[in-house]
């Protein structure tokens, strides 16, 4: 494992003739207490696009850092592992005094150090953009990645970075295999257009077709529902760690057949609405085996990965499978890296290994199909449609959208700590891939910031933002501030899980929600807004004396209703009356409810103790990924009977009182 001190970036290759000054001396260590709810905050006075990056060390506290520019506007966020080295990279876009938040994550308390690396001009070269976004995953001590540019089906640039087996000290290469997660899905979507052209299935199946041994609920789920992600089933990896499953334990794959057999009802009617869902895939790859009669690995080497020469591609059955010369996956620990092995049973959602000279052969079956056809092409990334006529923006294993006036084809992976992205822009035939083995990489943004200075004779050209065309926004309009104000609380999207808050702040409303960066509200009309940087609108909807009654939250196409929520306080003695033993029959679970040191605690087996915060009356939210959100329900004589679990992919999840 390597130490806090080795992973620590060694240089600082400060670009020359960059004008810094800042409460943060480049490459001093500076040792900070953070007390609950209270920030600490440095100030920099950086240069219009400027490259920042930096670590903190979370030594007794998890911590968010954030970065304001000079109007308070939120550049940036990290917010990754809960213990150990925080790295954060943010850039800038204009001149003048930034502000670098370090605050304690979830009101905790404790000592952190903080150590500002690198402040230089984002670089205009290509390759040398490309270095720079690898700075923090370079060296010999960290585990790295690699870039690929593709054009015309060639690669056009590829370089690796950092470490692929720290353990033997085994440096990332371009022919390195590494783990692209869900991008994956695409293939596996690819191989049923394939049959389906061969006439072995149809798009229209009933699963139970191919899979008699599903459940018939009371709507038919199709294998389009399964490809479009619109299918009402759980989520696996939302679902499992409920039962105090880790993400490298066993899970076999007819245990997640097992789990769909114990889903009592679907979390939403077929095509009514878009959730995203690893299952789904999985059951996709269950298919291809029983209409081919062949292993998924074998079938989609013998008929995708070889026509195309993609010969250093590879479906991973399962973490025990040899991958020869791969990448190992690592997270960032207490004590610095620690390894960390594939998830179980993914395949078809996930699993597949490759390069990125052999993503140039897969990005030039799209516009020469070697493998299928055009017409197969075509169907693969044409977006779905929800049963009410909307179109969404992903297709099959596909997101389909544009980037800066051209279509671009997209999709991320991230395993438990590889991550990669693959972008392709069909116009241009020409994209970008990159593959990480480091669990903090933002694979996202590497891969569009690639695009940008490759193809930045394609690409339009953002023009820069400045106070004055801000304050000239002919869209902008004035809100009085009494109607601000009224708009401000938390707000419930029940059907995803999460809770989002407005709240009034000189003069505007800010939007935040857990693990997202705060984002301005930019107002339309007296009741409609629009997210700063981001393609997303919210309108609320007040009542006749001028109350909330709800809001809704629209974005990529799909609306999101949004319930007001008024935090419930709780005594000790109503607290008590939660405590209890809890079973779910569908997962097979008890649960334990206690009040520890005035929280009330959910103790699952195999896991630490969630809290539980107080929302509305009888609901809690807590602070587990797979915890989002606990409802109560009583009887008529007011005794709780039990509470439903939920997060944003696996809903409803019951729990009886014993």
């Amino acid at each position: 494992m390597i130490t806090v001190a080795a992973f620590m970036f060694a240089g600082c290759n400060l670009q020359e003739r960059y004008r810094y000054s800042g409460d943060l001396e480049i490459g001093e260590i500076v040792e900070g207490v953070l007390e609950t709810e209270t920030p600490d905050t440095f100030f920099l006075d950086l240069e219009n696009d400027t490259y920042l990056f930096g670590v903190v060390d979370q030594v007794s506290v998890d911590v968010v850092v954030t970065l304001y520019d000079p109007e308070g506007n939120s550049v940036g966020l990290a917010n990754g592992p809960a213990e150990g080295p925080e790295m954060f990279y943010f850039e800038t876009r204009e001149e003048g005094r930034y502000k670098l938040e370090v605050a304690p994550s979830e009101d905790k308390s404790g000592r952190y150090t903080v150590q500002l690396k690198v402040v230089e001009h984002i670089a205009a070269d290509p390759e040398k953009r490309a270095d720079q976004l690898f700075l923090p995953f370079s060296g010999d001590s960290v585990p790295g990645g690699v870039a690929g540019v593709i054009r015309d089906g060639e690669l056009l640039f590829a370089r690796a970075y950092g470490m692929a087996d720290l353990t033997y000290q085994i440096p990332f290469t371009v022919s390195t295999p590494s783990n692209i997660g869900s991008v994956s899905k695409q293939f596996t979507a690819f191989a049923i257009l394939l049959l389906e052209q061969q006439g072995s299935l149809s798009l229209e199946d009933d699963v139970r077709k191919h899979i008699p041994e599903l459940p018939a609920f009371d709507r038919v789920i199709t294998v389009r529902n399964l490809l479009d992600h619109t299918n009402g089933l759980r989520e696996v990896y939302d679902l499992m760690p409920m039962t105090g499953w880790k993400a490298e334990d066993v899970l076999r794959r007819e245990e997640i057949i097992r789990m769909v057999q114990r889903q009592q009802e679907l979390q939403a009617v077929p095509g009514e609405e878009f959730n995203y869902n690893n299952t789904a895939y999985i059951l996709l790859a269950e298919i291809v085996e029983r209409i081919t009669e062949k292993d998924f690995p074998g079938w989609m080497k013998e008929n995708v990965f070889g026509p195309l020469g993609m010969d250093s591609t590879t479906v991973r059955k399962d973490p025990a499978t040899i991958i020869p010369a791969a990448a190992r996956g690592y997270i960032v620990s207490r004590d610095g890296y620690g390894e960390a092995g594939d998830l179980y049973a993914s395949y078809g959602a996930g699993a597949i290994y490759t390069t990125v000279e052999d993503f140039a052969g897969w990005l030039n079956n799209f516009s020469d199909p070697e493998v299928g056809s055009g017409e197969l092409i075509r169907r693969l990334v044409t977006p779905g449609t929800l049963n009410n006529g909307d179109t969404m923006t992903y297709a099959m294993g596909i997101n389909v959208g544009a980037y800066k006036g051209l279509k671009f084809y997209s999709h991320s992976g991230a395993d438990n700590a590889h991550r990669a992205t693959l972008l392709y822009f069909p116009e241009i035939d020409a994209g970008v891939a990159v593959m990480s083995n480091n669990g903090s990489f933002a694979s996202d943004h590497a891969a569009r910031s690639l695009a940008d200075v490759f193809f930045s004779d394609d690409l339009e050209q953002e023009k820069k933002n400045n106070k004055k065309k801000k304050k000239e926004d002919p869209g902008r309009v004035e809100v009085p501030d009494h109607l601000l104000r009224a708009y401000e609380g938390k707000y419930k999207a029940a059907s995803i899980g999460i809770i989002m808050q407005y709240t009034f702040r000189e003069g505007k409303l800010i939007f935040s929600a857990e693990g997202q960066p705060d984002l301005e509200l930019v107002p339309r009309s007296e009741s409609v807004f629009d997210y700063q940087g981001v393609e997303a609108t919210v309108r609320f909807n007040l009542d006749s004396r001028g109350k909330v009654v709800d809001a809704v939250h629209t974005q990529a196409g799909t609306m999101y209703h949004l319930v007001p929520m008024e935090t419930h306080e709780y005594s000790a003695d109503e607290l008590k009356s939660f405590e209890g033993r809890y079973y779910s029959e569908e997962l097979g679970t008890f649960y334990t409810l206690e009040v520890k040191n005035g929280t009330l605690t959910l103790l699952i087996r195999n896991t630490e103790d969630i809290e539980l915060k107080p929302m509305d009356t009888d609901s809690f939210s807590g602070d587990a990924f797979f915890i989002s959100e606990v409802n109560f329900l009583r009887d008529t004589g007011g005794i709780i009977t039990g509470f439903m679990v939920s997060n944003g992919r696996t809903r409803g999840i019951w729990f009886g009182r014993i």
